[in-house]
This record gives C-alpha cells, sequence and structure tokens, in this order.
C-alpha cells in the first residue's frame, strides 16, 4: 500500500508522525499542544468589532507580532543540501529519508521547489524562456518567494542556459510579506554573487493596491519635472511584459466565509467576533455587503457553469444548510496585478485538493500546526490563533475564471450588457507531472527503481499558466 498516494510535502509531517509513527494522534498532542495553544489569546487577533473572515485568517498568518508566518522564519525548511535522488534505491528509502529531515529539522513543511532543488525552479525557468518574449529584457515577480529557492534556482538556469544578453538584463522582484523569510531570500540569492545586482525584495502585501506604486525620492526639482515629463510621455506606450510567479501562494491567501441556511437561501457573510463573555471566538451571520464578496459570489455561480443547473435543481429537491469558502484574496491580488501589469504572464503552482479535511465547507482549508516533532490537524479555522498554518485548495477551473473576469472579458458594460470583448487571456492547466515532463528534467527526480515522487506524489498538485492574447484592448 502506497504510503502517500496522492499528498504533496505539505501534508508530508503528519501523514509521517502522526499516521505512521504514532497510534493515536490524540497520544502527541497533549503534551505539545495544550501549553502552546494557552499561549495565544483571541484578544491579540481581533478587537472588540466582528470582522470578516478573511481579515481575521490575514491576521493568524501574517500579523507581524503574532502571525503564524511572520514570527516563525522556520515555518518554511530549507535543505542544507539537494536530495541525490538517483542514489536512493526507491521509496521506501526516499520516504525513510524525509521522515529523519523533518525530525531533526522541526520545521513545518518542505515546498516542492525545495524538496526538488533546483530542479523543480529550473522547470519553471524553461518554462518562461520557452514563452517570453527575449527581445526585451526578461522582468520577473515573484510573489511570496519563502526561502529564495526558487529565484535562485531561476536565476541559475538562466544564468546557465540563456543568451548572456538576457542574463545580464533581467531583474528579479520578490515581494515577501514576512521580513523574516525575506531576510532568508537574500541570503539564499546572495550565494551567487552575480545575481545580487538582478535581485531584490520589496517586504509588503502584493494584494495592496498602493504599494505598486513608484515612489519618488528625487532630490531636485529639475529631476522632478524631468520625471513629469517622461512621465507623460509613457503614458500612451504599452507597459513592458513581465512574469509573475506564485508558488504554494494561492493556498494561504485569505478566503471569506458566506453561509445560507438552504441552498435556496441567499447567502449570508461570516464575521469572526469575540464575545466578552467567552475565551471562545464565533460566528456571526450578515446580509452581504462587502462589495469583494459580492463579485467572488458573481464568479462562482456564473450562469454559463456546466454543473450550476444540476445543483439548482439538487437544492430544491433536498435543501440544506451549506457553507462555502470563497478565495477572494486571490481575487483581489488578480485585480492589482491586471491592474498594475496588464502585460504579465502568469504561472502558478498549488493544491488542487486537500485530504482528510475536518473543516466544513466547500473548498474548506486545512489547519494544521506543528510541535517538536508532532503534527495536529483542527476541526475548526477559528482554533487557529497564530500557532496554525491555514491552507486551501485551489479550484483551477474557478481561478481561470477569476483570471479572465479581472483582465476584463467578462465584465459589464457600463450599461449593465455583457462585454462583447474577446478573450485577453490565453490559459492552461496542467498536473505537476505533466508539467515537469515538459519543461523539466524529471530524469534528475528518479530513484534507482524509477520511482520518481515528484512526479508519482504530487498528484493533488496542478499549475497554472496564463499569457496575455493581442486582444487587449
Amino acid at each position: 500500500m502506497a504510503l502517500i498516494p496522492v499528498v504533496s510535502s505539505r501534508k508530508l509531517p503528519q501523514l509521517l508522525f502522526s499516521r505512521n509513527v504514532a497510534a493515536n494522534v490524540d497520544q502527541f498532542e497533549l503534551p505539545c499542544f495544550r501549553s502552546l495553544r494557552a499561549f495565544f489569546s483571541t484578544q491579540k487577533l481581533i478587537g472588540d468589532e466582528p470582522v470578516l473572515v478573511r481579515d481575521f485568517i490575514h491576521t493568524a498568518l501574517y500579523d507581524p507580532n503574532h502571525g503564524y508566518f511572520s514570527q516563525r522564519s522556520r515555518s518554511v525548511g530549507v535543505l542544507e543540501r539537494s536530495i541525490k535522488f538517483n542514489q536512493l534505491d526507491g521509496r521506501k528509502a526516499y520516504m525513510k529519508l524525509l521522515e529523519k529531515v523533518y525530525r531533526q529539522s522541526d520545521i513545518s513543511w518542505f515546498t516542492p521547489v525545495e524538496l526538488f532543488k533546483p530542479w523543480y525552479a529550473h522547470g519553471i525557468a524553461e518554462a518562461i524562456l520557452r514563452t517570453t518574449n527575449l527581445s526585451v529584457p526578461l522582468k520577473i515577480y515573484e510573489i511570496g518567494g519563502g526561502s529564495g529557492t526558487c529565484a535562485k534556482g531561476v536565476l541559475d538556469y538562466i544564468m546557465l542556459n540563456a543568451p548572456e544578453r538576457i542574463y545580464n538584463n533581467m531583474s528579479y522582484t520578490s515581494i515577501e510579506i514576512s521580513p523574516s523569510l525575506a531576510k532568508i531570500q537574500k541570503e539564499t540569492v546572495a550565494q551567487v554573487g552575480s545575481h545580487l545586482s538582478k535581485f531584490r525584495v520589496e517586504c509588503r502585501d502584493a494584494s495592496d493596491l498602493s504599494g505598486w506604486s513608484e515612489v519618488l525620492s528625487l532630490p531636485h526639482v529639475a529631476d522632478f519635472v524631468c520625471y513629469l515629463v517622461e512621465n507623460v510621455k509613457l503614458r500612451n506606450v504599452e507597459q513592458q511584459p513581465c512574469w509573475v510567479i506564485m508558488l504554494e501562494v494561492l493556498d494561504n491567501l485569505p478566503h471569506d466565509l458566506v453561509y445560507s441556511e438552504s441552498q435556496v437561501s441567499p447567502w449570508m457573510e461570516v464575521l469572526v467576533e469575540n464575545k466578552p463573555e467567552s475565551e471562545a471566538l464565533s460566528e456571526l451571520y450578515n446580509p452581504l455587503e462587502d462589495p469583494l464578496i459580492k463579485r467572488c459570489i458573481d464568479i462562482v455561480e456564473h450562469e454559463d457553469d456546466p454543473v450550476s443547473k444540476p445543483k439548482q435543481i439538487w437544492s430544491k429537491l433536498f435543501p440544506k444548510p451549506r457553507r462555502s469558502w470563497l478565495p477572494t484574496g486571490c481575487l483581489k491580488l488578480l485585480e492589482v496585478l491586471h491592474e498594475k501589469l496588464p502585460k504579465m504572464s502568469l504561472i502558478a503552482s498549488d493544491f488542487s485538493f486537500l485530504p482528510d479535511v475536518k473543516v466544513l465547507g466547500e473548498r474548506a482549508p486545512l489547519v494544521s500546526t506543528k510541535k517538536d516533532g508532532c503534527s495536529s490537524d483542527y476541526s475548526s479555522y477559528l482554533d487557529a490563533k497564530g500557532d496554525a498554518d491555514i491552507f486551501f485548495p485551489t479550484d483551477f477551473w474557478l481561478l481561470e475564471r477569476m483570471d479572465h473576469y479581472c483582465s476584463g472579458w467578462r465584465k459589464t458594460e457600463k450599461d449593465g450588457t455583457p462585454s462583447r470583448k474577446g478573450r485577453k487571456r490565453r490559459t492552461l492547466t496542467l498536473d505537476t507531472s505533466a508539467f515537469m515532463d515538459e519543461f523539466g528534467l524529471p530524469s534528475k527526480t528518479s530513484t534507482k527503481d524509477g520511482y520518481n515522487p515528484l512526479l508519482d506524489d504530487f498528484k493533488n498538485t496542478k499549475f497554472y499558466l496564463s499569457v496575455p492574447t493581442h486582444n487587449t484592448k
């Protein structure tokens, strides 16, 4: 029986330690987590006023003082050296090595780009080189760059395999919300001195529109006048193309939660409140008011959804309460990227589904924490108070719809009629194995007996590629 048939590295520590080592997860939960849970206060995450679920999740993950990622640079693992897959006998040897790595490092998880370095990043770099316009300087943005392994791998590959002018003129910008991870990224890329002039980290939230505005720091009035003149000239010039990389980013973007008493009842937005008489957080249901939630629901429930009509018929026959998680954080990020980088090409990789999710609702997240080698999943997102990762499966069909919507294709005209403009994006969704077969070097991640963990074990991950068409007006 396969040890991890359809699970990627984010779930590995739980399978390795909770299921294969421990006979009962609860046996580990008491010493590892009770004292830790008592340390976190609900007052640190929300104030006296109720907040939308996405704001609660954002605070639980990214709050500068109490967020899961902000204070835990070791939440993202860094391997001291690359795994020599060709020297491993097979699956058993690989799993034994992973178990040892996780136990020794006390890391929450290792990303695929880390486990399979440098080959995973090299596949991404090859995909970019094959599809980009090399007549203009190559410009790459990476959102949520983790430990910097992808950035270094991409820069390494382009330095060794692309024409010299491509590497010399390129730029690579990492947009990282976590200060601790931003520091690690700089250290990782600095291992190759020539990369430093091409790489920089901007420590900010990529979904914040104001962060993409150019900061003026011109010392002289004359320089400022020259800037204004040039800026006016550039307004009528199309922006240069660029690439945006997002690896395991969509799963950690804040989501909203909506609730309905039955499938035929209207949606209500869910808020999180902290009642004074109770230590526990609770949910509050209000009529839909938030514009971002409304836009996301419009996209999710668009009339050309191939399964919408059967769902409507079924819901009328068998009405029941429902909860739906909406990727509003993804929608907001795509709206910002399409506004500020209209010529961007996008490459994203994430989980298409997650096993053994305890939280209720469509597209519900896995809420997982780890301490001293012990892993545990929570049954409610409200239990995450800065000590747990909250990550969601990505509905790639919905991601494509949102991408088209944000590009302007599905938006309505000013008079309320549907837009008749053609598609502005060409999109493609591939299983990780198919992507790496096309752009990577699968032989580099194969063991002696032919077992390939990158191709065989990452069945629940996909790549999404999106490039602009010529229909941009």
